[in-house]
Parts: structure tokens; C-alpha cells; sequence
């Protein structure tokens, strides 16, 4: 693999992608706009500042500053756990979503890929899941996976789900959800945070 090839490849993906966000959005800065994805993907397990941290690879001064931002301007609200008031949850308000929704870097992604045969898009998934899992392996990263597709993921049957690693049940809907405990069930090689 021609590794300058790759890294000048991948920073010019994410630059074309990062201005149609600058273009698109109300004056947001890039970690605000990539901090409402991650909190508008995840899951209740995954939603505090310490993890939005994490997740966007950058300091807890940086997300704090960041989410501090985003709560004075209407596009997150931080909550209390009723079970351990030392700990804080943030959500997306309705203004967030909106700010979200009018980010156009999803829909600049959906046009080129149209562009492309079903064939060439899911081998470019599974590339890009590959390499994903790498790097994050390499840099000893989470993977911050999908619920359904973590090892600790129980199907009870019925439509009831269960976290094997909280024992906590699962709505439908949570288990498309984001999560920092991820963890690939043994010999998978995708990725699909």
C-alpha cells in the first residue's frame, strides 16, 4: 500500500467533507458539529463529556470547551444521573437536531456515493471498516461500535435485548446506538463506529 497515497486520500476526504459542513451549518466549528453526531448516535452508556472526549480523539479541556459552547447556544442539555449525581448525561435539544439535520456533509457523502455501484459501496464499507479497526487497534483506541454488534450483546427472544456486560435491558431502538464499551465478538474483523 502506497501509504502517502492513503493518509493524502483519507485528509482530503475528511477537508471536502469538513467544508460542506462549514458551509452548511449555523457557524459551527467542526468538533461542535462532529461533538451533536456522536451525542445524537449514542448511547446512555456513552453520553457523558469525559466520552465525547474520547470519542473525538481530543483533550477533556477541548470537549469541555466545546460542550460548554453547544449548551450555551440551545444544542445540548446536561442532566444529572437520578442514580449517581456525580455524573452527568448530555442529550441533543430539539434546536440541536435541527443544526444537525442542516449540517450537509451526510448528504454530500449520499450524492457521491449514488455515484457508485451497490458492489463498489459495500466493498468500500468493508475496506473502510477494515482500516478503521486497524488504526484503532494501532493508536489502542475503543471501537466504539453499534450495540448489536458488540460481543456483550444478548438477544432474549421477543424483541428483549440485554447488555451481558451491565445486565441492564435494551430498548429496540438502544441497540443501534453507540457504545464505548464496544467490543468485537471474537474473530470479527469489521467495524462499523
Amino acid at each position: 500500500m502506497d501509504d502517502d497515497l492513503t493518509y493524502e486520500r483519507l485528509t482530503r476526504l475528511a477537508r471536502l467533507l469538513q467544508a460542506e459542513e462549514r458551509s452548511s451549518s449555523s457557524n459551527l466549528q467542526p468538533v461542535q458539529l462532529h461533538a451533536l453526531h456522536y451525542l445524537s448516535r449514542c448511547n446512555r452508556y456513552s453520553d457523558r463529556p469525559a466520552t465525547v472526549a474520547e470519542y473525538l480523539g481530543v483533550t477533556k479541556g477541548t470537549a469541555s470547551q466545546t460542550l460548554r459552547v453547544l449548551e450555551q447556544a440551545g444544542f445540548i442539555a446536561k442532566k444529572t444521573d437520578p442514580e449517581d449525581r456525580r455524573v452527568v448525561h448530555l442529550s441533543l435539544t430539539a434546536h440541536g437536531h435541527r443544526a444537525l439535520a442542516k449540517a450537509g456533509a451526510r448528504s454530500l457523502l449520499d450524492r457521491a456515493a449514488d455515484s457508485m455501484s451497490a458492489h463498489d459501496q459495500a466493498q468500500l464499507a468493508r475496506s473502510m471498516a477494515q482500516l478503521l479497526r486497524a488504526l484503532q487497534r494501532a493508536n489502542q483506541s475503543r471501537s466504539f461500535g453499534v450495540c448489536q454488534t458488540c460481543r456483550h450483546f444478548k438477544a432474549e427472544g421477543d424483541g428483549k435485548f440485554r447488555c451481558g456486560l451491565t445486565q441492564e435491558p435494551l430498548a429496540p431502538q438502544e441497540t443501534e446506538l453507540l457504545c464505548r464499551e464496544h467490543e468485537e465478538p471474537l474473530g470479527v474483523v469489521g467495524v462499523d463506529g
